[in-house]
């Protein structure tokens, strides 16, 4: 098929560069340290914010996807030039450059968020994560890139650990029938996107020359609460009934004093504490990939998790 070249390796950059494998493409993940081959999958280790190198890595490849972050602390500086130099090697090599985005560029928003909404974030995460994707916008309306951006909801599936909201800090404690503890108001209605369904549409538009020049939102399922989601997860898990309580501000101020993740949630709480809803009709209308439905997403979860704790049941 062709060369596919995906810039890191979490969550998503995993899922895209396996499923890209398995659609028969010639694979190439570049990070900071690299790590052991993969059947199918070359890894690159270097640093992604250098243009000249990475673009010595991109040669030859139709699709670049952009599916990197810096720690979460360290966005408003480490942002910027990542963007900058995945543009530059896009521009130099011609490759279709994938940007995977999220939602915080929009801010707080009341009713649904669908893609022709303003990118008005006020917090520098949200600021940050919009400017890149108009950077990319204006040199793909310029004619010198082609570039999409794909945004997606909170992930949630197999894969996704310590960054989900619905994974390392809620499934192992599920798992045993603990209580757990989340952010912000445990009814309030949420969109949680699958993360296969994430790497399934980047494979997908990084082919689809109509689509590129905009953002597109991932298919994601009706919104429900993370009350809801847990009691589902524990359903599957046999461990229901498990409560679900808000973390106290005092535990919240306490953790951020030791967390720079904790900290930097500030910023986004209000993601959690009112309904957080994707409205993703605009893909669905014009491309085939529609959300996994719920049943098999909370499957999935629960038995990645399972095998990963070694629980049973």
């Amino acid at each position: 098929m062709s060369l596919q070249v995906v810039i890191g390796n979490g969550p998503a950059g995993a899922a895209t560069a396996r499923l890209l494998t398995q659609q028969g493409h010639t694979v190439r993940v570049i990070t900071r340290t690299g790590r052991s081959p993969e059947p199918g999958i070359e890894h690159i280790a270097l640093d992604a914010a250098d243009p000249r190198r990475l673009t010595d890595a991109v040669r030859g490849a139709d699709a670049l996807y952009h599916c990197a972050a810096p720690p979460y602390h360290r966005w408003a500086a480490q942002w910027p030039p990542l963007v900058s130099s995945v543009c530059a090697a896009a521009e130099e090599t011609g490759a279709v450059l994938v940007l995977l985005g999220n939602l915080y560029g929009y801010g707080p928003v009341d009713g649904p968020l669908t893609e022709d909404l303003p990118l008005a974030a006020t917090g520098p995460k949200g600021r940050v994560r919009a400017a890149g994707w108009e950077q990319a916008r204006d040199l793909h309306r310029q004619g010198r890139i082609k570039a999409v951006e794909v945004r997606a909801s909170d992930f949630f599936g197999p894969g996704v650990t310590d960054g989900g909201h619905l994974a390392a800090r809620v499934m192992p404690r599920l798992l045993r029938g603990k209580p757990v503890s989340v952010l912000g108001d445990p009814d309030a209605p949420h969109s949680w996107t699958y993360l296969p369904d994430v790497a399934r549409v980047l494979t997908e538009i990084a082919g689809e020359e109509r689509a590129w020049g905009r953002a597109w939102h991932v298919p994601t399922g009706p919104a429900l609460s993370t009350r809801e989601m847990t009691g589902r997860l524990a359903t599957e898990a046999g461990t229901a009934p498990v409560t679900v309580r808000a973390l106290p501000p005092a535990v919240l101020g306490a953790l951020s004093l030791v967390s720079p993740l904790i900290r930097e949630l500030k910023e986004i709480r209000y993601q959690f504490d009112r309904p957080f809803v994707v409205d993703s009709c605009a893909y669905e209308a014009e491309f085939t990939v529609r959300a996994t439905p719920l049943d098999e997403q909370v499957k999935a979860t629960v038995d990645w998790w399972r095998e990963r704790s070694g629980a049973t049941g």
